[in-house]
């Protein structure tokens, strides 16, 4: 799928901007930070243009939040998008890289009576397999 399929299938008007930030999500192998981002765009676009974009791209599910703690917040390509299901992430301490791991389904928790789930997050930290590798 391209980036414009994804915009036309949400409904969004198509902008450089938009397929910009779509393309640069799809084609990397992990998730990415907004300044990441940023820096493979191709094009100049202002900080306001570049946020907007960034903002509708998220409320429309279309790329999702993994928040690893208040410093280091990553992106991804949103589940409806990729079809991959709810999953855990993989935070590596040593190259700050966060990995989907799809082959990791969340497990579904049995909370008490009166509360109800609408999603759950699972982040694993630790050393990614190509750091691990360096260090031997």
């Amino acid at each position: 799928m391209k980036a414009v399929d994804i915009l036309n299938n949400h409904n969004l008007k198509r902008t450089s901007c938009r397929e910009g930030i779509i393309e640069v999500v799809m084609i990397s192998r992990q998730a990415l930070s907004e300044n990441e981002i940023r820096e493979q765009l191709v094009g100049n676009y202002d900080r306001t243009t570049f946020y907007r974009s960034f903002k509708t791209l998220e409320e429309h599910k279309i790329i999702h939040k993994i928040v690893v703690d208040n410093q280091c917040v990553k992106y991804a390509l949103d589940n409806t998008i990729t079809h991959k299901g709810e999953h855990a992430h993989f935070y590596c301490n040593t190259c700050d890289s966060v990995q989907c791991m799809d082959k990791v389904p969340i497990q579904k928790y049995q909370l008490p009576d009166g509360y109800s789930d609408i999603e759950t997050e699972v982040l694993i930290k630790g050393t990614c397999s190509n750091c691990k590798q360096e260090n031997n």
